[in-house]
């Protein structure tokens, strides 16, 4: 594995190159324990946000096994589909199935975002909810084919203002379904660290118009600390 480490004016960028999506996985695993390990140390909490996607469900499958002060983890996320809870294409439901319901994480520091009583309702409850964090220890973000990340799409309001809401209610996301909840750009970013994990082949264009410095959505999210890459080799041009 190497790592290019590239810093722009809008946002500082740190691209982390392997192989494989394996490779990718296994480090993805290794950095959330370690920002686990340090922040239970230094806070005596860690407050994780999550995303969807299969290469973030082969990470969160390897997260069972690890050794941790489960009742210190604090879990949120970055974005929801409007459908119902038990709906295979739920982020909550896909992390419960393949992590959150196999450890000892207290279910009162699951917080899920109740998407199922409709993207208006959902937004301002989760808005709520955020209000007792403050920054996240560790955001998790993967990247769509077209530049989108969370559920911030093209062409939409990524929340970037400082007074930009800590949530959004998205009425028509250019992929189904088209009403989903999600986190701001601004909220995203109030972070001490950000990782996005990029896999797949199909992403090459979004990775080029990133790299470019078009302003696609993931390139909104502009935390202090900068944002961590974590790409297939085959991606980078």
């Amino acid at each position: 594995m190497s790592s290019a480490v590239l810093n722009e004016q809008i946002q500082t960028r740190r691209w982390h190159r392997y192989d494989d999506a394996a490779a990718v996985e296994h480090a993805a695993m290794t950095t959330i324990m370690r920002a686990a390990e340090q922040a239970i140390k230094a806070r005596a909490a860690f407050h994780i946000v999550l995303a969807g996607g299969t290469t973030p469900r082969r990470v969160y499958e390897a997260l069972r096994h690890i050794q941790t002060d489960w009742s210190a983890w604090h879990v949120y996320f970055g974005d929801e589909r409007c459908l119902p809870q038990d709906h295979p294409e739920r982020n909550s439901r896909m992390a419960a199935s393949a992590w959150l319901e196999h450890v000892s994480i207290p279910s009162a520091q699951v917080h899920i975002i109740p998407a199922e009583q409709g993207a208006e309702h959902a937004a301002a409850s989760y808005a709520a909810t955020l209000d007792k964090v403050m920054d996240f220890d560790l955001v998790l973000l993967g990247l769509g084919e077209d530049g989108h990340t969370a559920s911030l799409f093209p062409g939409q309001d990524a929340g970037t203002a400082p007074d930009a809401p800590a949530t959004f209610a998205v009425a028509d996301a250019p992929k189904p379904p088209p009403q989903r909840v999600s986190l701001s750009a601004r909220r995203l970013s109030a972070a001490h660290q950000v990782m996005f994990l990029v896999t797949g082949i199909g992403k090459a264009q979004a990775v080029k118009d990133w790299q470019s410095g078009q302003a696609i959505p993931a390139a909104q999210i502009k935390p202090e600390c900068g944002v961590d890459i974590y790409i297939e080799a085959v991606l980078l041009a």
